[in-house]
């Protein structure tokens, strides 16, 4: 219990603290004028009080992976603190900080765009390619997926009719003004997603649960090293790149860039802490993790510990979570997709034409995904999402670095994901499956490599001030 306090504890402290030297790094200005007042086209570009901006933000980017992931990462038992709190703090938060106002003081310019410009034309056309396959593999597993859950419920309707209903909701919350929908009922959303999460917290204290305390033993009943299979496993609780194709969303409504810190830095911390209070549950609910894993999927363990811990009303929130977040996470996914294709070719949305024009081929190819099994594309995008966090990580190294500023907070957690996203595609199963003695070597040796290039790249540029 007092190592789950303590990294609760520190979670919340790294956003004070932290949150200040990654803020005052940056170097805000509050009299810039942000996207949403100088490009206002009453789309996409909208003006939002920050508390709401905060809870969209945090629903954008939790869905079910802090959730799901932290339950995944549970297996590891305790030691899986560790990395939600390091990881959120000094990687996470600043990937999604820098994410966010890189887009913000490039007129929300969706992340593509922003990797070019630090890291090169090659760079940004890959990513244009690959952000955009990312948020539409993510849209349609959170259409497949809850469509499934919801036939499970309520069995007289299939699993295709809601596939449809889901796809024509998706429709409209991609092309609808950003205040209209998404606005509206995407913070009440995210509130109701911190509510179940503080829920389960108090329930384990009430209940008498005993959360175990921090151990450095590798407690995962298959015998799955840590490294880098946990760094992996926990993604959303820790960092993600998909929060980096969410982050532009809300970086065109936000209103001074003093807000930014709240609404990216915080929203971060914010899924850290549900991910640390999942993992604790999912830990200790089942007796360890050796119940844990007989326990079923994520999906019913999360079902088992809310209707448990929160009787009726955690069975309705426990629906919300597994139905409600991922579908609201899947048709920002579309909306990120749209954004990205528009700036990549600069074409206007101001016209609702115009974003018919790029949503309904996005659509039809998601619907055409729905009919095929790519569960085996799938399994990359753990990795693939880690990958584009990395990316990220070191296109603001560079910004960073160019204006003469501290560019280690970005740098330092850029070659440990550098390291863990070369050694995982070497020896995971999805990989090459090499063993672990060739894989930590070349991961090491890849995250080297990279840092002395950035470095080198660095010195041979002048510094100057931004553009």
């Amino acid at each position: 219990m007092i190592t789950f306090l303590i990294s609760l504890a520190t979670l919340i402290g790294g956003y004070f603290i932290y949150g200040k030297v990654v803020e005052k790094a940056f170097g805000i200005d509050e009299n810039n004028p942000t996207p949403a007042k100088k490009l206002a086209d009453g789309v996409d570009y909208v003006e939002l009080d920050w508390k709401k901006a905060f809870l969209i933000q945090f629903l954008n980017i939790a869905g079910l992976g802090p959730i799901f992931g932290a339950v995944a990462g549970a297996l590891w038992g305790p030691a899986a603190f560790l990395w939600i709190v390091f990881g959120c703090i000094f990687a996470g938060s600043v990937h999604d900080y820098l994410a966010g106002m890189l887009s913000l003081r490039h007129d929300g310019a969706t992340i593509a765009e922003i990797v070019g410009k630090y890291l090169g034309t090659s760079a940004k056309n890959v990513m244009r390619v690959f952000s955009v396959v990312l948020l539409v593999l993510v849209g349609v597993v959170f259409v497949v997926g809850p469509a499934g859950i919801l036939t499970s419920i309520l069995p007289g309707v299939s699993k295709m009719t809601w596939v449809g209903i889901i796809i024509i909701y998706y429709i409209i919350a991609t092309v609808l003004p950003v205040d209209k929908l998404i606005g509206k009922v995407y913070p009440i959303f995210g509130a109701s997603l911190i509510i179940m999460g503080l829920g389960i917290a108090v329930g384990l204290f009430v209940k008498g649960y005993q959360i175990p305390e921090l151990t450095l033993q590798n407690l995962n009943p298959k015998g799955t090293p840590f490294y880098p299979f946990l760094f992996i496993t926990i993604a959303c609780g820790a960092i993600s790149g998909f929060h980096a194709t969410q982050s532009p969303l809300m970086a065109r409504c936000i209103k001074n860039e003093k807000e930014g810190k709240r609404v990216f830095f915080g929203s971060m911390i914010a899924e850290g802490v549900i991910a640390l209070i999942w993992a604790a549950a999912a830990m200790t609910f089942f007796g360890g993790t050796e119940g844990l894993a007989g326990a079923g999927s994520a999906g019913v363990v999360v079902n088992t510990i809310s209707n448990s811990m929160l009787g009726k009303v955690g069975g309705a929130l426990a629906l919300l979570g597994v139905v409600a977040c991922p579908i609201t996470s899947g048709d920002t996914a579309f909306r990120s997709a749209r954004l990205a294709i528009a700036d990549a070719t600069n074409f206007k949305q101001g016209p609702i034409k115009n974003r018919f024009l790029i949503a309904l081929p996005l659509f039809a190819v998601g619907i055409a995904l729905c009919f095929m099994d790519f569960g085996i594309i799938w399994r990359y995008f753990a990795w693939s999402n880690q990958t584009l966090a990395t990316i990220v990580l070191w296109a603001g190294s560079v910004y960073l670095a160019q204006r003469g500023k501290n560019f280690w907070i970005s740098a330092v957690p850029a070659t440990f994901m550098t390291a863990v996203v070369t050694t995982y595609i070497i020896i995971a199963p999805e990989g090459l499956t090499l063993p672990t003695s060739v894989g930590y070597p070349v991961g090491i040796g890849a995250a080297v490599a990279s840092l002395a290039l950035f470095l080198k790249k660095k010195s041979a540029q002048p510094v100057g001030e931004v553009a």
